[in-house]
């Protein structure tokens, strides 16, 4: 299964979801607050959600991880170093080279690097506004991201290693999938150099 059918469901599984959303709203946590004529529940900033968020996908990131580290002898990780450039014109050399730090760092082997470009596929433009909004290519229809998931399917390396999620994706449901296809299908992990939420200090 790609990781693209892992995101798009019918439409019984997202009115479910919707629902959820819509639950989460106004079931917030604590006791209803009381007004003038109906109870308020007390609203989560969004910006703890997001925290909230960011660490559930950073722990199931490092779940995969694990499950790989356990099924290990004494060898040295194997990792694909991937990046996404902003343009044609830009080169992913800057990003090799903390990559490359990252890896050594880790005791991490990179097999190989492989890049895609970030280029808009279509631009919607908005009735009744000037205002467009460019969608861009999911990783799982980028040339260099499919074929990473070629080679960790073949064994050729356990895991992949990016700058930030950013470069995979910076929509929280599709880059669930991506880590969720990794580690079931590929049985390859996601390395972040920037984690998607800091560790707190101990």
């Amino acid at each position: 299964m790609l990781p693209h059918d892992a995101v798009k469901h019918g439409p019984d599984v997202l009115s479910l979801v919707a629902f959820d959303r819509g639950r989460e709203k106004h079931t917030g946590g604590g006791s209803p607050i009381a007004g003038n004529d109906h109870p308020r529940w007390p609203r989560t900033p969004l910006r703890v959600k997001r925290q909230s968020r960011a660490g559930q996908l950073r722990g199931f990131r490092e779940h995969f991880f694990r499950q790989v580290v356990d099924t290990q002898d004494d060898q040295p990780l194997r990792v694909l170093a991937y990046s996404l450039v902003p343009s044609p014109r830009a080169r992913p050399d800057e990003d090799w080279g903390t990559l490359q730090a990252e890896a050594d760092q880790l005791g991490y082997a990179i097999a190989t690097r492989l890049h895609d470009v970030a280029v808009p596929v279509t631009t919607t433009y908005f009735p009744a506004s000037s205002a467009s909004q460019g969608f861009y290519t999911p990783p799982w229809d980028r040339p260099g991201w499919r074929e990473a998931e070629r080679q960790l399917r073949e064994g050729l390396a356990d895991g992949v290693i990016v700058l930030d999620r950013h470069n995979i994706s910076s929509d929280d449901d599709e880059y669930h999938a991506v880590i969720k296809h990794l580690g079931e299908h590929c049985r390859a992990f996601l390395h972040l150099v920037i984690s998607e939420e800091p560790v707190a200090p101990t």
